[in-house]
């Protein structure tokens, strides 16, 4: 498991900053990054991503291979963030920066091998890739409308139709959907 600095005070077993230091040099606890440690020196990056980056959301290639609608494995971690959040600065991580209006929409959570993370529901993920058509390679693009069409009948249209009312073009990206998937 990982933890933040804060949370190892607030444990039983690391409650003042002397035993975080002599867990450290008894290999008891691993210091993985400035205010992140573990007890295992083999940890999850997902997880410590997820963690680093908690107010971040997974978006993009990532989200289409968390919920299993393309096999290709990103080579990064794709985040969306506020439009007025800090620059990530992690050579593993593609920030997109949003606008706020659109940031909170259809965020949830999910595990993804036992990582808790925060990620955009299948239906905003169907809305960004009719938004980002022309920026997806077109082999990927048509893979998840291929998916898509497969789990049709577990979207929840209702919140996707609730969704577009929020986006500009909602009757542009509306008709994308319902040529391409329904």
């Amino acid at each position: 498991m990982l933890y933040r600095y804060n949370e190892l005070l607030n444990e039983n077993k690391y409650n003042t900053d002397k035993k975080i230091k002599n867990a450290l040099n008894e290999k008891k606890l691993f210091k993985l990054d400035c205010g992140f440690y573990s007890e295992k020196n083999d940890y999850s990056e997902l997880e410590f991503i997820s963690k680093k980056y908690k107010n971040a959301v997974f978006n993009s290639d990532s989200a289409f291979f968390y919920h299993g609608l393309t096999d290709n494995i990103p080579k990064k971690y794709y985040l969306s963030t506020k439009k007025k959040a800090r620059k990530i600065r992690n050579d593993k991580v593609i920030q997109t920066f949003m606008e706020d209006k659109y940031f909170a929409i259809g965020i949830t959570e999910i595990y993804y091998n036992n990582v808790k993370i925060k990620i955009y529901d299948k239906e905003r993920m169907l809305i960004e890739l009719v938004r980002n058509k022309n920026n997806i390679a077109y082999d990927m693009y048509k893979e998840i409308i291929n998916n898509y069409r497969l789990i049709v009948d577990s979207l929840n249209l209702l919140k996707l139709q609730n969704y577009l009312n929020d986006f500009k073009n909602k009757d542009k990206y509306l008709k994308i959907i319902q040529e391409e998937v329904l």
